[in-house]
């Protein structure tokens, strides 16, 4: 289980290693270097039907699935197995079911804006960063307040759509939220759209 880290508004997020990426796009200066990751939410919600007892290690790989999948077959209703399936597929890279989870969930319950950034983050992953933004908009729109959603917005704006005015805007609404947001590396967003802002102008005034 990677390291979980706290993230305003009592939500907590992973950062996912093999979603790192480098904005390496924006050559040199401030974003130089600079390594980002997309977060997963904390979406893991306790069963209403199967308490776990404290130390009861969960069971890993296919056979957590395979528990999981028996459970959504006898509670098909039941908007918390299928996001803890949707979980488990998410840990075990599977993304396409994953998502077919998720949906399953959102379904039953379609306010959940942890679930609607997991999937995001899902799409994101399987190289479809168009329809992450849509996710990330439904967990915006559903919790304006969602700081994860907001950040991993413009991470995929930014770096997968090449579009850095959105990315601007999606951060300067984080920023509305929390005006002293972090990115995982410890650079304020503050600091982050202040030179991103730089950046454009520099690229508009060479090519007049």
């Amino acid at each position: 289980m990677a390291k979980q880290q706290k993230a305003g508004q009592g939500q907590y997020v992973r950062k996912e290693t093999f979603l790192i990426v480098s904005l390496l796009c924006l050559a040199v200066g401030f974003f130089g270097g600079v390594v980002f990751a997309v977060f997963k939410s904390d979406s893991r919600a306790p069963s209403s039907s199967a308490p776990v007892q404290m130390g009861t290690p969960a069971p890993a790989g296919s056979d957590r699935i395979a528990a999981l999948k028996r459970r959504t077959q006898a509670e098909p209703g039941n908007a918390n197995a299928w996001t803890e399936l949707g979980n488990a597929y998410f840990d075990s890279d599977q993304f396409d079911a994953s998502i077919s989870a998720y949906r399953k969930s959102l379904e039953l319950n379609p306010n959940n804006p942890n679930v609607w950034t997991d999937m995001g983050v899902m799409y994101r992953r399987s190289g479809k960063p168009e329809e992450a933004i849509k996710a990330f908009d439904q967990a915006i729109a559903t919790d304006p307040r969602h700081e994860v959603s907001r950040m991993n917005k413009g991470i995929v704006l930014l770096h997968d759509l090449n579009d850095a005015n959105g990315a601007i805007k999606a951060w300067e609404g984080l920023l509305e939220v929390n005006p002293i947001a972090m990115a995982p590396n410890g650079i304020s967003i503050d600091q982050m759209v202040t030179q991103l802002k730089k950046q454009q102008a520099g690229q508009g005034s060479q090519s007049q």
